[in-house]
């Protein structure tokens, strides 16, 4: 790994080097994030993360031995690489390690040339790899990719009788699910951010106000869909679904106000959000159960807690959420790592990551497995890892 990272355009380039800031929810008038001007975009948000610290090196170990077992041409067009792909992204961002880059672009590149389609909310997520490509350079390939989603969220993407985008797309019931707001929120979110296009923002504005009142309780935590056909519990709070929503709107509201700008709805929705599951969350493990509401139940989960490890020290960096939430990504964090496994050769494997969930009823949530090794699991622990390094005390 290099001492100093190699000059990166980042997406937050112009926001990270702003001389003056509002004065965040916290009080404080700088953000975590923010270096000195002197210095360069790239080294701040690489330098702010402790590249040179053991969890900067677990997740860079984390990732090379995916790369080494899991060739990217054997990785589909869908959301499931599309959130590792997104976590090597924001590892090359601290690390500048090449390996990392060469492999999510020839993942991009390999279904590029093989063609991919565009047919629900989860064939979105390979766009956010497209943006991070392109706050490099221009690439007539790359924007081609990013347009294909927008064109889809913004036109073609099957609505319900309410106008939300349903999550299965043109391959099921008309229905909105949580697992959108990342799916397709982090694309907007990333391409409005580099892009100035204040549409991408809107249209995640629009769609986080139909979501929140069909979805969110009174508790703050979020059922998994609506509108979902067949024997559905809608009472009880899926650990990852709930979690998807914490990572994006995390992101999401930090774009907002790094533009000066906000949103009342979605940041009424993540605050009551993060609000539910601090109350939820074990405090012996660190970790949430799979299903939040019913713990001891069924088992508690590896992605589910590192996604919200994500959202909380993400957001904590801006002044959005403050150190009780940060207590809470830290120990969220600490309980992940105990879920990492060395394997014959010493390298080391997430376990615990439970399978691909649909709406379902309890009983239903209770059969689905937990695997090792799983591409979405393993990006959600290095995005945890990542984002939560730097800041312990």
């Amino acid at each position: 790994m290099n001492s100093i990272p190699k000059p990166i355009v980042q997406l937050l380039a112009v926001s990270l080097l702003m001389s003056s800031v509002q004065c965040t929810s916290t009080g404080t008038s700088s953000y975590y994030d923010q270096c000195d001007p002197d210095i360069p975009a790239a080294e701040c948000y690489a330098t702010r993360r402790a590249p040179e610290s053991e969890q900067v090196k677990l997740a860079t170990d984390i990732a090379l031995r995916w790369i080494e077992e899991h060739p990217a041409d054997e990785e589909i067009w869908d959301w499931a690489p599309g959130v590792l792909m997104f976590a090597l992204t924001e590892l090359y961002r601290v690390t500048g390690d090449d390996s990392l880059r060469d492999y999510y672009s020839a993942w991009l590149d390999y279904h590029i040339r093989e063609g991919y389609d565009i047919v629900w909310s989860d064939s979105c997520p390979p766009a956010i790899t497209a943006v991070s490509l392109l706050s490099g350079a221009p690439n007539e390939d790359y924007q081609r990719v990013v347009d294909d989603v927008l064109q889809y969220l913004r036109v073609d993407a099957p609505r319900t009788d309410y106008d939300g985008i349903s999550h299965a797309g043109f391959l099921g019931a008309r229905s909105i699910w949580v697992d959108s707001v990342f799916m397709f929120g982090m694309v907007l979110t990333r391409w409005g951010e580099l892009s100035g296009d204040a549409s991408a923002l809107d249209l995640m504005s629009e769609q986080m106000a139909i979501f929140a009142p069909r979805l969110q309780h009174g508790d703050g935590l979020m059922q998994h869909a609506d509108g979902w056909p067949g024997n559905v519990d809608n009472d009880i709070y899926w650990n990852r679904g709930n979690s998807w929503v914490t990572a994006s709107l995390s992101d999401y509201l930090r774009a907002r106000l790094l533009r000066g700008e906000s949103d009342a709805v979605a940041e009424k929705m993540f605050r009551d959000q993060v609000r539910g599951a601090l109350a939820l969350q074990d405090s012996e493990t660190g970790l949430w159960w799979t299903i939040m509401n019913r713990p001891g139940e069924i088992y508690q989960e590896t992605s589910g807690p590192a996604l919200f490890a994500y959202g909380m020290a993400r957001a904590f960096r801006y002044g959005i959420l403050g150190e009780r939430e940060l207590e809470a990504a830290l120990l969220a964090v600490e309980g992940v790592k105990e879920r990492i496994e060395p394997d014959d050769q010493g390298r080391p494997v997430v376990t615990g990551i439970s399978l691909g969930t649909d709406p379902t009823t309890f009983e239903g949530y209770a059969i689905v497995e937990q695997r090792e090794d799983v591409n979405y699991g393993v990006g959600a622990v290095i995005l945890a890892l990542i984002e939560t390094s730097g800041l312990a005390n």
